[in-house]
């Protein structure tokens, strides 16, 4: 008999979402019911696939949650895998250590939480004999500086040996240090399958021994962006070990990068759009589609599209609800105007505002005074911000000089697409 598992990590259940999405009021009542939804989904797998254990490796709560409505919406779909003969094993994550409404929780017999001292569970018997075991740690802080993994007892001999840990490895963007351990250290420790959390993105670092960062199993803004998933484990007799992603999240998060170069009718810029929607919402597969647009390219619509951002979105909303589940909850525009310089090289043939942008551009943005001036006036303003705000401006010259560039280009690009007349105009 085969051992079968999900494992799956940082559901952050009810998390509160920062996602424009929460903007449009049909759209936020998807969006805020998402992580239940995936764990809904999550259980209804387990049952599905008559498997044996779930494992959860940290940040099952998100922060320092009190709503008794998620403990008893978590209760119930443990109930479910207990009628259902699944055993849970979970241990806590640097965000479950905040969460006040893990300590109010009694949880049925079927569901095992990690202390902060490392145990064994034996979890179950193969057909050859062998026992398979599951190792794991929580942690009662928010930070774990060091590593964990000294804390792990040896494997269990003659058996198949399962580590659970919340960590960071070697670190990862956009996510704190976290019980820092590296891939050669897990793989030399001598478990068979490392059940990892803590990273949203998954990724799967080695294949022996088998070790796998899940990611998340539903995004909640457009940082975390893309199709999520668990991974289905089968631990045969004999030792073979199989795993399989399993899409989960309802609501999918996507960047999309529409090229527009060449477009001269808002006709043909609507089509372009809408069959760019369309062939995402097919590939997504998903309930909801969530879509951040980056408009580029060179377009004699360029000016348009940044003096009316508000009737774009207007439109392009209208082609996202003739899509099943498709939503756009943001539209950026990064596109220009071709060039127009007639033949032989003279400014002949140039209209007036493509005369002006070239002007701004090559002359003005770039020269002394001008760059000189916009960084006295910054100055000036970082000075009546508090010192927690000034830091989000940035913290040494460069990142400064930077910032003022992008915000000069933007506003010379506003002012231009006011001053713009004639073609492309409604």
């Amino acid at each position: 008999m085969a051992f079968r598992f999900v494992h799956t990590a940082d559901l952050h259940l009810d998390s509160p979402l920062r996602s424009l999405a929460l903007r449009n009021g049909e759209l936020a009542e998807h969006v805020r019911g998402a992580t239940r939804a995936a764990l809904t989904a999550i259980v209804d797998l387990c049952i599905a696939e008559a498997v044996d254990a779930l494992l959860i490796a940290g940040d099952l709560y998100d922060g320092s949650q009190t709503s008794m409505n998620t403990a008893l919406f978590l209760m119930g779909e443990m109930r479910r895998l207990e009628a259902a003969g699944v055993r849970v094993f979970v241990i806590r994550g640097n965000h479950d250590n905040q969460s006040a409404i893990r300590r109010e929780l009694t949880f049925p017999d079927n569901v095992h939480v990690f202390s902060n001292r490392a145990k064994s569970v034996k979890a179950a018997t193969l057909a050859d004999g062998r026992g398979v075991y599951i190792h794991g740690i929580g942690f009662d802080q928010p930070h774990a500086p060091d590593s964990l993994l000294p804390s792990f007892p040896v494997p269990q001999a003659d058996a198949v040996n399962i580590g659970m840990l919340h960590t960071s490895l070697a670190g990862a963007p956009g996510h704190d240090l976290y019980a820092p351990c590296s891939v050669a250290d897990l793989a030399s420790h001598g478990f068979d399958y490392w059940a990892l959390g803590h990273v949203h993105h998954r990724l799967v670092h080695s294949e022996t021994p088998l070790i796998v960062m899940p990611g998340m199993p539903q995004g909640r803004d457009i940082n975390e962006a893309g199709a999520k998933s668990v991974t289905l484990v089968t631990i045969e007799a004999g030792g073979a070990i199989h795993h399989d992603e399993r899409r989960i999240g309802g609501a999918v998060f996507e960047r999309a990068i529409i090229d527009l170069t060449g477009v001269t009718e808002w006709r043909e810029l609507l089509v372009r759009v809408g069959d760019d929607l369309a062939r995402r919402v097919t590939a997504a597969g998903a309930q909801h589609l969530i879509l951040r647009l980056h408009l580029t390219g060179a377009t004699s619509l360029a000016f348009r599209l940044k003096r009316d951002p508000a009737f774009l979105m207007d439109e392009v909303t209208g082609l996202a609800n003739a899509l099943p589940g498709c939503w756009v909850e943001k539209v950026e525009i990064d596109c220009h105007a071709p060039e127009t310089a007639a033949a032989g090289g003279t400014d002949t043939g140039l209209d007036p505002a493509a005369e002006l942008s070239a002007l701004i551009h090559s002359d003005v943005l770039v020269s002394h005074g001008f760059r000189q001036q916009a960084a006295d006036l910054m100055t000036e303003l970082l000075g009546q911000l508090p010192r927690e705000l000034r830091e989000t401006f940035g913290t040494d010259e460069a990142t400064v000089e930077a910032l003022l560039a992008e915000i000069a280009r933007d506003g010379s690009d506003e002012v231009l697409a006011h001053v713009r007349a004639g073609e492309g105009d409604r």
